[in-house]
């Protein structure tokens, strides 16, 4: 399924942050921009995953960002994904660039934020020199293990990084452990997200993704019930 496609199966989800995979799409994402046009917002990724090499090396594509920016309303923002190796712990991007980035999306024209992508298995390391420029992060539990840890985890990243949004990710398939999600691991991470977000400890949720939404597996089931019974619900 294609972005909104997905996100419409998913349960009317009215935003997306599109990321490159592999290094697709590859600049210029007018075309892609135009497959997106029914979302509310769109966060374009100014790094793609760790298997966009493109960005490798102070390669990154906020410029193109920007310009998506100027054609299309709906796009409000770039997300820096993969800026933590979770092998070698090194950041693709400078704190220098993080900073430059930051002043050239708030002083668009239409001022736009900054997301980064930050996972639980990070925290050995301190990288608030690079989330001090973010003004919206969102949080991953990797493997199994990492997401039943995920209301310590959760607490303790939220108290390490005040004044910024933060955005709980759900994932629809257990990458990390290369096996499906459970029911027992999807039903825990939808239960937690909500109560938190209830509490107003997080600003939402981010759902990974159409890539998976058609392919037969129990957690997607499980979240489209969920999102009907919990959609429209406000705090």
């Amino acid at each position: 399924m294609g972005p909104w496609e997905g996100a419409e199966y998913l349960g009317g989800i009215p935003n997306c942050c599109m990321v490159s995979f592999n290094g697709q799409p590859k600049p210029p994402f007018d075309d892609a921009s135009r497959e997106l046009i029914q979302f509310k917002k769109v966060v374009w990724s100014a790094l793609g995953d760790k298997g966009s090499v493109r960005n490798d090396n102070g390669a990154d594509d906020l410029d193109e960002v920007l310009r998506q920016a100027e054609k299309f309303p709906n796009v409000t923002g770039a997300i820096l994904d993969d800026l933590f190796c979770a092998e070698t712990k090194d950041a693709r991007v400078t704190v220098e660039r993080m900073k430059e980035m930051r002043r050239k999306l708030h002083s668009a024209a239409r001022p736009l934020k900054l997301w980064v992508v930050y996972y639980s298995s990070l925290f050995d390391i301190d990288y608030n020199a690079w989330l001090d420029s973010a003004d919206v992060i969102s949080f991953w539990s990797w493997t199994s293990e990492d997401l039943f840890q995920a209301e310590k985890n959760l607490d303790a990243f939220i108290g390490m990084t005040p004044g910024k949004k933060h955005y709980a990710g759900c994932y629809l398939y257990n990458y990390g452990d290369l096996r499906p999600m459970t029911r027992e691991e999807m039903e825990f991470q939808l239960a937690l997200y909500l109560r938190f977000w209830k509490e107003k400890k997080i600003d939402g949720m981010i759902v990974c993704s159409n890539t998976v939404a058609d392919v037969g597996l129990e957690a997607v089931e499980i979240f489209r019930k969920w999102a009907v019974l919990h959609g429209g619900e406000t705090r």
